[in-house]
């Protein structure tokens, strides 16, 4: 089963940045927005599953905002993670031990969003903690029988099956980019530490990110203005210079990932020529030394549950907190040296290059497979989130095609807006639903 919110008229299929338009000249209301995409939701997320909670008062917030607000993200919904903090919804992180859980506040993202005029829509699916233990119930809209990726999965699903144009993930592994893959739908993981992380449960506070999801790059470009991005050097007037990096972990790709890569230079050589760009030497251990430093502070943020409310706690978190993976702390101090030299060589690789091509999941997503949610492997996306760096997924889609894929536009640390400037520019290239077959 195949969705393609393009063939639908409904303003709950616009981008953020067309409806925002459409709201200032008078064309739309944002209360006919939000009404449209709660519509879209009453009709498809009994199969989709991506909500797990939907904001009451959101109709009466929208009739409020007026067409001359002149707000960024005046009357324009938005889907929250559930394990970031909202005051108005509870945060259930999808766990059994915060089912009832109301904060008394809102996470600095949410309320930079709502001081924005964003409207909080509701809270989406995530597996629990955004780490391990329950997955999400959410599947994915291009196909019921595939995942849509985890941890953020609601919100990959919620804009790429056109219930809300626009939602916060977070990832500490491959939680935003892996997802929205899947899912076809356009993403950044910024640099870390550029957008606040308080309000958002912590796994590892070296790597924890919180994701933004959208339409297009345009409307992630809205939102660099929103969390105040820093500006970055704008790539080089005329044709780009991208490096394609296929990574130590390429034998793990899937044969249509490989067949992708293989027509990527083709794909773009309107506006860029591709180079092999070879990662710092040591690169094939940036996923292993990622996993010891997310399993050591994973273990120091899931100690409390662990000693409060061990027994009704999801066996993962045990995991994380006895590090049964055999990581001892020592190790953890000596992953973070390593992986701060592997990221000065690897910046100074980037500077031969506008930007670094590379996967961003190993190919199509997964079926289920007798109803059981197969195994993830973040592995195209841990090496890149050690790294700290800004990383956007472009999906690759052609006309007729079933499933999409995806690539990573990856850059330099806070040079954020330099891969999205870069990106816009390849992903009509990439994405060619509207094209003619």
């Amino acid at each position: 089963m195949s969705m393609d919110i393009a063939a639908s008229p409904s303003p709950a299929t616009l981008t953020a940045s067309e409806a925002r338009r459409q709201i200032r000249a008078g064309g739309l209301t944002p209360l006919a927005l939000t009404q449209a995409c709660l519509a879209r939701i009453a009709g498809r997320d009994r199969a989709v599953r991506a909500w797990i909670t939907v904001n009451p008062a959101v109709e009466a917030q929208a009739a409020a905002v007026v067409a001359e607000d002149p707000r960024p993200l005046a009357g324009i919904p938005v889907g929250i993670k559930d394990m970031i903090e909202t005051a108005e919804l509870p945060t259930t992180h999808n766990s059994p031990l915060y089912g009832t859980n109301r904060p008394a506040n809102d996470a600095p993202c949410v309320e930079i969003l709502k001081a924005a005029g964003a409207l909080v829509l509701g809270k989406l699916d995530t597996s629990e903690f955004a780490a391990g233990g329950r997955h999400a119930a959410t599947v994915n809209p291009h196909d019921l029988t595939r995942i849509p990726g985890g941890s953020s999965s609601g919100s990959a699903a919620a804009v790429a099956d056109g219930h809300v144009p626009l939602a916060l993930g977070t990832q500490t592994g491959g939680s935003t980019i892996r997802p929205a893959a899947y899912c076809g739908v356009t993403a950044l993981k910024p640099s870390w530490g550029l957008i606040s992380t308080e309000g958002v449960k912590r796994y590892a506070v070296s790597f924890d990110t919180v994701g933004l999801f959208a339409r297009a790059v345009e409307d992630l470009q809205l939102l660099a203005d929103v969390f105040n991005l820093p500006e970055a050097p704008a790539a080089a007037p005329g044709r780009l210079r991208l490096g394609l990096c296929r990574t130590p972990y390429f034998d793990r790709a899937e044969p249509e990932t490989v067949a992708m890569f293989d027509q990527l230079e083709g794909l773009l050589a309107p506006v860029a020529d591709l180079v092999p760009f070879e990662a710092p030497e040591g690169f094939g251990e940036a996923d292993e030394l990622h996993r010891c430093v997310m399993h050591c502070e994973g273990a120091a943020a899931f100690l409390n549950l662990v000693r409060t409310r061990g027994t009704l706690l999801h066996d993962d978190f045990h995991d994380r907190v006895e590090l049964r993976n055999g990581y001892t702390q020592r190790q953890h101090y000596e992953a973070y040296d390593r992986l701060a030299l592997m990221r000065i060589a690897l910046e100074k690789r980037m500077a031969g290059v506008d930007a670094v091509l590379a996967p961003s999941a190993p190919g199509y997503a997964p079926q289920y497979v007798e109803g059981v949610r197969p195994r993830e492997n973040p592995l195209f996306n841990a090496c890149w989130t050690a790294m700290q760096v800004p990383v956007l997924n472009l999906p690759v889609m052609g006309p007729g095609d079933h499933l999409p894929l995806g690539v990573s536009v990856i850059g330099p640390r806070a040079e954020d807006r330099r891969v999205l400037a870069i990106g816009a520019r390849l992903a009509g290239l990439l994405d060619r639903r509207g094209a003619a077959g």
